[in-house]
């Protein structure tokens, strides 16, 4: 392409500091270096890891930085030794690595990489001020620079203002159910949060199988919305004067096979665990936080219990998110039924609001044109 080599000026989200709304502003996105790619983002979706970043990290050297990480773009350029990619390819950026040479990329038994969080020196400025990349990807950009061991190629014919949802929320939820809790065929299962992470567990344990899924969500308003994604049962916590774990144990003749905690909150983690069946439960922690020490009887795992974590749903990304694209491709996965808003880049920080106070989905935000 005409610019390739060359500095890029576009248009991106600027968090210059926690607790602030974002700033539509023009970078410089210079060329991708060594093994790097850059992409022009088609679409972006705004995901609660985005809110974490703001609200939550009060760290001033995690500022100035683009935030975004679920997305999907074209190939702009490539950078010195990249091979796989080429320009005009469609691709997902991928917020853990997949090197395909250490150890753990090399183990069918997790995606976790050497290399997973080691992310490249931004290639972002604004205002003559070096910008941070986020996650290694920084999609609320019209342009980004990723490393190429974090980019999956995709299906050509794949509509970019849809599948960028693969790149997080979608393959987090349902990864969880799929591979990390590894739900069986004709099991009873119990996902608490009914966010886009959430439905897509109970997506996953309906592929999966299971017999029973009950969504758990304090909204009333996500019961609809969950029987679309597969739940068969929806419990409001709040409905309850008993504790939701002794709720769901009576539901279930002591307890559910399986339990997904897809709301980052640890009183939550500790109440899908006693929520679980003794002798064989398994529960996994999908929701991310970093702010609090997690707690439980030790009595509950040596009954048997299982406590486990996922991450990206035990997707190693750049293998797996292309199968993901095909399954949605070839309708095997629900995409479309996530989105309940569409926005330009000029309105994230009403998207953000609109995730801060649950009032939707997912708000896919059309960046530039496919």
């Amino acid at each position: 392409m005409a610019t390739a080599g060359k500095v890029i000026k576009c248009k991106a989200a600027v968090a210059w500091e926690p607790n602030k709304p974002l700033v539509i502003e023009e970078v410089e996105v210079a060329p991708p270096q060594a093994n790097e790619i850059r992409i022009k983002i088609v679409a972006t979706a705004v995901c609660h890891t985005d809110l974490h970043q703001i609200l939550e990290n009060t760290h001033e050297d995690c500022f100035p930085t683009v935030l975004g990480h679920e997305a999907a773009g074209i190939v702009e350029s490539v950078g010195p030794g990249v091979t796989e990619y080429k320009p005009g390819d469609k691709v997902i950026p991928l917020f853990i690595a997949q090197c395909r040479e250490c150890r753990f990329c090399k183990s069918p038994r997790t995606n976790q990489c050497d290399k997973a969080w080691l992310f490249p020196e931004s290639r972002f400025t604004c205002r003559g001020k070096k910008v941070l990349q986020f996650s290694g990807t920084s999609t609320f950009s019209e342009y980004t620079v990723v490393n190429q061991m974090a980019v999956a190629k995709i299906d050509p014919a794949a509509p970019l203002d849809k599948v960028c949802l693969i790149g997080c929320g979608i393959c987090t939820g349902y990864g969880a159910a799929v591979n990390t809790a590894k739900v069986e065929p004709g099991s009873t299962c119990a996902v608490f949060g009914l966010g886009a992470v959430g439905l897509a567990a109970v997506m996953g344990c309906q592929a999966a199988g299971a017999k029973r899924i009950i969504a758990v969500d304090i909204n009333p308003e996500k019961a609809e919305k969950a029987k679309v994604f597969g739940a068969t049962d929806f419990v409001n916590p709040k409905d309850h004067s008993k504790p939701i774990s002794q709720v769901l144990s009576e539901m279930t003749d002591g307890g559910v096979d399986f339990s997904l905690e897809c709301v980052g909150s640890v009183a939550v983690m500790r109440s899908a665990l006693e929520s679980c069946v003794k002798g064989w439960g398994v529960s996994v922690i999908v929701g991310w936080t970093d702010l609090e020490d997690f707690s439980a009887r030790p009595l509950q795992l040596i009954a048997g219990r299982t406590w486990k974590g996922s991450v990206f749903g035990g997707f190693k990304g750049r293998d797996d998110v292309p199968g993901m694209v095909k399954a949605y491709m070839d309708k095997k996965l629900k995409v479309d039924e996530f989105i309940t808003h569409n926005m330009t880049l000029d309105q994230v920080n009403d998207a953000i609001e609109l995730m801060k106070h649950g009032k939707c989905i997912r708000t896919v935000l059309n960046v530039s044109p496919q």
